[in-house]
This record gives C-alpha cells, structure tokens and sequence, in this order.
C-alpha cells in the first residue's frame, strides 16, 4: 500500500473535504501537478480546474471541481480554494447558461470595454467549463 498523507480542502464557507490521499492532482497557473506523501514542501497558486484525488487504499480518483486558491503542502496537503464541488453537486443547465452569457458578453465587447471585465468574463467561461467537464468525470476519463 502507498503511503498516505493528510489532505484538507477549504472553502470560505466550510471545510469541503479531509481525509487521508495517497496523491492529488490540481491544476496550478502553470499546469497541472501532482503531490504524494514525503513531496518536498511547496505552496503554489491554483487555477480554475480539476482536482483529482486518490484516497487512501483506493483505486480510482476522487474528482471535484475547484475554482482558484492555492494548496500548500508540507507534512500535509491544505488546499484553500474560492469554491469547489464534487459532480453530484453540479448543476450543468445552469454552468451551460453561465457559459452562454459570458460569451455572449465577449461578442458584444469592444475596444473601449474594461480589460477586467473581459478577464472577469474569460474566468466565468473557464468556470463553467470546468464545472461541465467534472460533471461529466473529468478531462482524465477512463479509455
């Protein structure tokens, strides 16, 4: 059996997951990276993205959603994220019409439009992809 190390997730709202991971794969601003029991210390920003998660003992990947933040890891793993969500929770109807809308905005934007607005705008699409994608199980499907 793989070692394991202790993992937290934190929303501002609640503690959304803790438990004991053998590894976690999040998605940082520069791609995504992997972390196991004994890694060397980091702390790196995340992005809007996937957050895989195998438990201790387990044999399949765990699969949330997770919007930003930024994980440290240490002799444990704590994540600290704006918001995430496991599948069951994810309402795709509404991440579909949230992606519909900020397209629409980017149609419509000029050259005179805020340049946060349109990060703004770019980050809503990025969310609602993401959210449709772990609805679905994730980018990293089993073939």
């Amino acid at each position: 059996m793989a070692k394991s190390v202790v993992l937290e997730i934190v929303t501002p709202s609640k503690l959304f997951y803790m438990g004991e991971a053998e590894m976690v794969i999040v998605r940082t601003l520069t791609g995504d990276e992997g972390f196991m029991a004994n890694h060397s210390w980091a702390c790196k920003l995340l992005d809007t993205g996937e957050l895989w998660i195998r438990e201790a003992g387990a044999k399949d990947f765990r699969i949330a959603a997770v919007s930003g933040g930024f994980i440290c890891v240490k002799e444990s793993i704590i994540i600290f994220t704006d918001a995430a969500e496991w599948p069951a929770e994810i309402d795709v109807g509404r991440a579909m019409n949230e992606k519909g809308r900020a397209m629409e905005w980017l149609k419509s934007a000029t050259g005179e439009t805020d340049k946060n607005d349109v990060l703004r705008a770019k980050i809503a699409i990025s969310k609602s992809l993401t959210r449709m994608n772990v609805a679905n199980g994730g980018m990293r499907k089993k073939h």
